[in-house]
C-alpha cells in the first residue's frame, strides 16, 4: 500500500510542470507508444535526469493525442547523458493520473525500457544513455 501511495504521489503532480530548456547542440528522443487502449485524451511524457526522477520537475515534457491508438512524441535538442522517461495516458485529459480508491491507478502508464514492476518506477531499470545519435523508444503500457 506504501508503494502504491508513493505512485500516486508522484503521477499526481509529475506534469503539471514545464519544461526546462535545453541547448541546441544536442540530439532528438523519439518516443512512441501502440496498442492503446482507446484513443480518449492524450499522453503526457517526461524526460528525467537521475536527479529530477520520481520529482515534479522533469527534465522535458511533451505530450500527444492518442490517434488510431498509437502516440509518438519528440524531445528535442536533449545533451549526452543519461535518461529516464515516464508517461501516463491521460484519458480524461485532466492533467494528472487518476487512480482507484483502493490506491491503484486507473489509467495506463509506462516507463522506458518498460520494466515489469509492482511498485514505483526506479530510475536504474528505466535509464538509456544518450550520445551523438537520436534516440528511438518504443514504450509499452
Amino acid at each position: 500500500m506504501k508503494n502504491l501511495l508513493l505512485i500516486a504521489v508522484f503521477f499526481a503532480g509529475l506534469f503539471t510542470t514545464t519544461a526546462q530548456t535545453t541547448s541546441k547542440d544536442g540530439v532528438t528522443i523519439t518516443v512512441s507508444i501502440d496498442e492503446i487502449k482507446n484513443n480518449k485524451g492524450k499522453v503526457l511524457f517526461a524526460l528525467h535526469t537521475e536527479s529530477t526522477f520520481m520529482k515534479t520537475d522533469p527534465f522535458q515534457t511533451a505530450e500527444s493525442k492518442v490517434e488510431g491508438n498509437t502516440v509518438t512524441v519528440t524531445f528535442k535538442n536533449v545533451p549526452k547523458g543519461t535518461y529516464a522517461i515516464l508517461c501516463v495516458h491521460d484519458e480524461n485529459s485532466n492533467g494528472q493520473m487518476d487512480f482507484e480508491e483502493s490506491g491503484m491507478p486507473k489509467e495506463d502508464y509506462g516507463i522506458s525500457n518498460n520494466p515489469m514492476s509492482y511498485g514505483p518506477p526506479q530510475f536504474d531499470s528505466a535509464k538509456f544513455d544518450v550520445k551523438d545519435t537520436d534516440v528511438n523508444l518504443k514504450i509499452v503500457f
